[in-house]
């Protein structure tokens, strides 16, 4: 869905981000251009009404087009299409209620509905048995939850759509999957994000469980499906991610798992931008900066903003005026962002930060008189900043008050700690490797193919990972190659039938 109309400034990607969303969806982030006062200025309110009552056009919500309509002409009253479309939306409202009248009947009672959860009797069968209500009956619940939808009801359309999902219970696979994205926007124009996060993982299920060779459900999706269906759920996942508590964390791992990100390479590198915003913002999560900057310096050709350049001048080519003078950009670039607006200031405090954490690990001097010009600090403002600074992130460093300086002490990690740092997401890596490998083989431990049959499996791939990483953890040894070969031998010890691969022909 485009956001036809505007001039857009060259680092806006609401015209990139509306293709991949629902319509219902768009609106946020015009109402955003209209009335955010980052954005007074930016566009022309007339542009702005065009856009939306563009978005309308194609659905149901009539009275609010025609609302735009007179804001945009003056007052004056809107087109006979305008008044026919409404009497026809109220025409196909009221059949729709009347064919789905038995089921809301059974619906308007709460302790009814609540008895039969509790006997888990809420089923088609029991009531088409009880109630005479049909599988016609319940496909005009989903034909009326979607045309709630489609006037502005997102509360009835994500209950009904609920119900829908319950009660079809398998039968209808396609219509399922459609109704869990319906209730996905309906949980995010709703603000509901504890919803809306459940949706999420809930729709990444299905299609993940599509990638196998043996689907998890009876819905079939083929690769460039599946490739859609990914790159649309990562562009409706950033308004839940952006809201929710724990969303930029989420992001972050569903992000940086090997299926999204090759989605993001292949279709939508944009999505860098909030990928790196989130990153740089949560401290906690830094210990994935070296897959941030591999991927963001593989996109360089493909795609490049101010919060992209920030990492690429910082940790590809280590140029901090360039990041200093990227930092600004940044700033801007991220007060006319739907989704980043709410960051500006974390990210530009944490962004300083990283800056003096990679000159301070690079440099055995600092002079704190320029570290306060490039701040735009007084001296003794910049010095407390600078302790506050190497107290909190840990800094091997010291401050010579007489000379004016920083002074940091260069530590070499031991060869030891280096083997750590390479193991230490080994176990994570190889749980990957092998959830996709059961999830291949339909969720079998042993794989059949050309008669023969391989003995193996995830169980024993995971315990010799496991005792290789315990074994080098424990091994402190002095080189790297040693280590290496303790921890084989230890593995062999442990697991003496695993040293081998086995092929048994099958009888």
């Amino acid at each position: 869905m485009a956001v036809p109309g505007m001039a857009t400034s060259q680092n806006d990607l609401t015209p990139v981000l509306a293709q991949y969303l629902d319509r219902h969806l768009v609106f946020p982030l015009v109402e955003f251009m209209e009335g955010h006062p980052s954005m007074e200025g930016q566009f022309d309110v007339k542009d702005l009404l065009r856009a939306k009552l563009d978005l309308l056009e194609k659905t149901n919500m009539v009275d609010f087009a025609m609302d735009i309509y007179k804001q945009l002409h003056d007052g004056a009253e809107p087109p006979q299409e305008m008044l026919k479309h409404r009497g026809k939306v109220l025409v196909v409202l009221q059949t729709l209620q009347e064919e789905c009248e038995p089921l809301f009947r059974v619906m308007g009672d709460d302790a009814l509905v609540q008895e039969l959860r509790d006997s888990n009797q809420f089923n088609m069968e029991t009531l088409g048995e009880r109630y005479g209500i049909t599988r016609d009956v319940l496909e005009s619940l989903y034909d009326y939850a979607k045309f709630q939808f489609d006037v502005g009801d997102y509360l009835s359309a994500a209950d009904y759509l609920s119900v829908y999902r319950i009660l079809s219970n398998g039968v209808n696979p396609e219509r399922e999957f459609y109704a869990l994205w319906g209730k996905l926007a309906a949980s995010i124009l709703n603000g509901e994000w504890d919803l809306a996060l459940e949706d999420i993982a809930a729709i990444r299920e299905v299609i993940d469980g599509q990638a196998g060779t043996r689907p998890s459900s009876d819905l079939a999706l083929n690769p460039l499906q599946i490739l859609q269906q990914r790159t649309w759920l990562i562009h409706w996942s950033l308004f839940v991610f952006f809201g929710h508590p724990e969303g930029p964390s989420q992001m972050i791992d569903m992000f940086l798992s090997d299926a999204y990100l090759n989605t993001i390479q292949t279709n939508c590198p944009h999505i860098l931008r909030y990928l790196t915003a989130v990153v740089i913002v949560n401290k906690g999560r830094r210990g994935i900066l070296k897959d941030l900057i591999r991927v963001v310096k593989e996109e360089l050709h493909n795609y490049q903003d101010p919060i992209t350049q920030f990492v690429e001048c910082l940790y590809v080519n280590f140029d901090f005026e360039g990041a200093q003078d990227t930092l600004k950009r940044c700033e801007e670039t991220l007060k006319h962002d739907y989704f980043l607006v709410g960051v500006v200031d974390e990210f530009v405090e944490n962004a300083r930060l990283t800056i003096f954490e990679t000159y301070c690990r690079i440099h055995q001097c600092i002079d704190i008189d320029m570290l306060a010009s490039k701040l735009n600090m007084d001296r003794e403002s910049a010095e407390r900043w600078v302790v506050n600074l190497v107290r909190n992130a840990k800094l091997d460093a010291k401050i010579d008050s007489e000379k004016n300086q920083v002074l940091m002490r260069m530590s070499t990690p031991s060869v030891y700690e280096q083997v750590t740092d390479l193991t230490k997401n080994l176990t994570l890596r190889t749980n990957g490797l092998v959830n996709g490998y059961d999830r291949r083989d339909g969720g079998y431990g042993d794989n059949q193919r050309g008669g023969k049959q391989w003995r193996g499996g995830s169980r024993r791939a995971g315990a010799a990972v496991a005792a290789a990483v315990v074994a080098v953890e424990e091994a402190g040894a002095t080189t790297a190659s040693t280590a290496s070969g303790r921890a084989r031998t230890r593995w062999q010890e442990q697991f003496p039938t695993y040293s081998s691969v086995q092929y048994i022909p099958r009888s």
